[in-house]
């Protein structure tokens, strides 16, 4: 087994093609192929799923490449401390719910690191896509919200999909509105105010279920909802229409400025953000800095943390 071939996979992996592969690693397909059928046969396992449409890991081929990643990386900390040449590109990608703090986390993550070269990726999604970025190591880390009306199903979920659950911090529910809203001068919110402005939510794509949604009180029946994609349309809704959605009431004003404000709202529920990562791998030296400054981020807005409190389902 070769260092290479262990790159060679892990790129495969990212483009889901192996032609794909071939071309961003400047090699012929039947190389690559070959390359990848040795490292099968010299472990004695499948890799992948091979169709039409590509190929995907195979559950044997999904933990392979947790443990490949993790010699990957100790092989690029040597290249980084005695060859000082051709350094392996830096990469991590994050998969998260609308966060922004999420987004100002990554912003300061980049800010203060060192390298003249990366790749990272941060993906604002689905809640199901973020269960399947970080199964399928699309990303080290995901990051999204328990109550006590999803928690039972995501559990459920994150024991299937072999990942662990570590909770952030609790957060009492609150609500985004614009700050010319009538309502941007109360000490809180009922639900019975909000009735008559219209809902915002997070679409969820295929699998709209309930659980999977971002805001709490999803099954809840509004006069007036919609529903959106991006974090750019929810706030701008917000102004346009004095809309409102809820959230955990951190909200970043220098991504944002100052025309959203946060409100308490008035009812008795508790939301438990946390992050998730796969329980075959273990995290990263860049996913290890991304969530201390995801947490100093925390911390700056008055929220404590809840250091390395994992749940594991059934554990």
């Amino acid at each position: 087994m070769r260092i290479q071939q262990l790159e060679y996979l892990e790129k495969i992996a990212e483009l889901g093609s192996i032609n794909e592969a071939a071309k961003s690693l400047f090699l012929s397909q039947p190389t690559l192929s070959n390359a990848v059928k040795e490292l099968e046969n010299e472990m004695g396992i499948c890799l992948f799923h091979r169709s039409k449409l590509g190929v995907s890991l195979t559950e044997e081929g999904k933990e392979f490449l947790a443990y490949a990643k993790q010699v990957i990386d100790q092989v690029d900390l040597l290249e980084k401390r005695y060859k000082h040449k051709n350094k392996r590109t830096s990469r991590l990608s994050i998969s998260s719910q609308h966060y922004a703090f999420s987004v100002h986390a990554f912003v300061e993550f980049i800010h203060a690191y060192e390298d003249d070269s990366y790749q990272f990726t941060l993906r604002e999604t689905e809640t199901q896509n973020i269960l399947e970025d970080v199964a399928t190591f699309r990303s080290e880390i995901g990051i999204l919200f328990l109550n006590d009306f999803n928690r039972q199903i995501l559990e459920k979920l994150f024991e299937e999909k072999n990942l662990v659950f570590s909770s952030l911090f609790y957060a009492a529910p609150h609500i985004f509105i614009s700050k010319d809203n009538p309502l941007a001068g109360k000490q809180s919110v009922s639900l019975k105010e909000l009735e008559d402005l219209p809902f915002l939510s997070f679409e969820q794509g295929n699998s709209n279920s309930f659980y999977f949604a971002e805001e709490i009180l999803s099954t809840r029946s509004y006069k007036k909802h919609i529903k959106v994609s991006d974090r750019a349309t929810i706030f701008n809704l917000m102004i346009g229409l004095n809309g409102y959605t809820f959230s955990s009431g951190i909200i970043s004003r220098e991504l944002n400025d100052d025309s959203i404000v946060a409100i308490p709202l008035d009812i008795a529920d508790a939301i438990e953000i946390g992050w998730i990562k796969s329980r075959r791998s273990t995290l990263s030296t860049l996913g290890k800095h991304y969530l201390e400054t995801l947490k100093k981020h925390i911390h700056d807005y008055g929220f404590a943390t809840i250091e390395e409190e994992i749940y594991e389902h059934n554990n």
